[in-house]
Formats: C-alpha cells, structure tokens, sequence
C-alpha cells in the first residue's frame, strides 16, 4: 500500500498548522513551523486566496495527515459516519479517534501516532488480552489495552514508564500507571478530540 515518506514536517508547511506529527519536536524550538512556517516551494510573488473548494480540501488533508490516513480509507469512515445516526462531522472524527493506533498515542504509548501505528504493526500491543495487529481495528467501551509480555523486556518499555506520568490522558481513557493497562472508559465525544479541523468543510467536500 502506497505510503507517504517524505518529511512529514513539509505536511504542517502546506497545512498551515502543526498536526504534531513529530512527537516532542513539535513542541520544541526544531519545529518547522517555527523555523519555517511558510508552505514548502518557490513562494508565488502575490499570496492567493483559497476559494471555498481550497479550504474544504486543506481541511480534509489535515485531518488526513494528523491520523495517517490514505484517502480511499478516509472515505470508507466517511461513508460509515454518514451511515450512522446523528450527525455526520461528529461521527466522523469518533470513529478517527477510536483507531487502536490513536488510542495507543493518546495513552501516552507514543509520542506520534506514527510511532503508535508501528508499535502495533510489529506485535507490541494486546487487545482484550489478545494480539492485534491492525492499525485501524476500532476500540469499543470497557476495551483494554495493554503491552505484550516480552515487549515489556525491551530498552523502549523501560524508558517510557518514568517518562508517561508527565503525559496528559484524556478523560474517555484510563490508565493504570503501574502495569501500563489503559481501559476505554466511554467512547470519545467531540469535546475530546484534540485535532483542530473544521470538520464542516470535510462535509461539504465530500457532498458536492
């Protein structure tokens, strides 16, 4: 499956945004949108302004770059927040934000959902007991999260246990700092989600 490899930092350039895509670097003086918060290439000699189809597609591709989606997949979470009752924005990022790998992240497994997503790939992270290795899989309530037991031998367990106190968990998750055993209280609401995307214009793109 295609993948982007480039800088990812080129990504918060062209967005206009830091989506946090590097971990700690984001909040340090490296941050390229610090250093460089102009969009990557040749700069145009008059700025332009964004129509209202520009907006609506940087929208979309910032939440798209912040959870490491490929459009087709992105689409397929569209169309199962349109299938659901309510309302169809607020759908959308709930199912974006119960994705095993953002779950992993917001525990304060990861410093970047990158991180996550490979932590879960390579067969660190147990699911109600039981090895996954789906980025994607979609946790639900009273779900656990926990870390295999020879992963928790590794140089990279070791380092992150004194250093996850200090991270902020968001209230629809818990953690248990002594074992490191996160527990899906409630489903995530709006309020929850960390992102800033204007989620209405996610809408509008995808309904034209």
């Amino acid at each position: 499956m295609a993948r982007y490899t480039a800088a990812v930092c080129r990504l918060c350039r062209r967005s206009g945004d830091k989506l946090m895509l590097k971990g700690s670097r984001c909040f340090s003086p490296k941050c390229a949108m610090e250093r460089r918060p102009k969009p990557p290439g040749q700069q145009p000699m008059r700025r332009r302004r964004l129509s209202d189809r520009g907006v609506q597609l940087r929208e979309k591709q910032k939440a798209r770059y912040s959870y490491g989606i490929l459009e087709k997949q992105f689409r397929r979470f569209f169309a199962e927040a349109e299938r659901q009752s309510g309302i169809t924005g607020e759908n959308l990022l709930v199912l974006l934000e119960r994705r095993l790998d953002n779950v992993v992240y917001r525990l304060g497994f990861a410093d970047s959902r990158a991180q996550a997503r490979q932590l879960v790939r390579h067969g660190h992270i147990m699911l109600n007991g039981h090895k996954t290795d789906i980025p994607s899989a979609l946790v639900k309530e009273d779900d656990t999260i926990s870390w295999k037991a020879s992963s928790s031998n590794t140089e990279y367990y070791k380092q992150l246990v004194p250093s996850i106190e200090s991270k902020v968990i968001p209230g629809w998750l818990s953690l248990d700092m002594e074992k490191l055993i996160g527990r899906v209280a409630s489903l995530p609401t709006p309020d929850d989600i960390e992102i800033k995307v204007e989620w209405q214009s996610i809408i509008e793109y995808y309904s034209r």
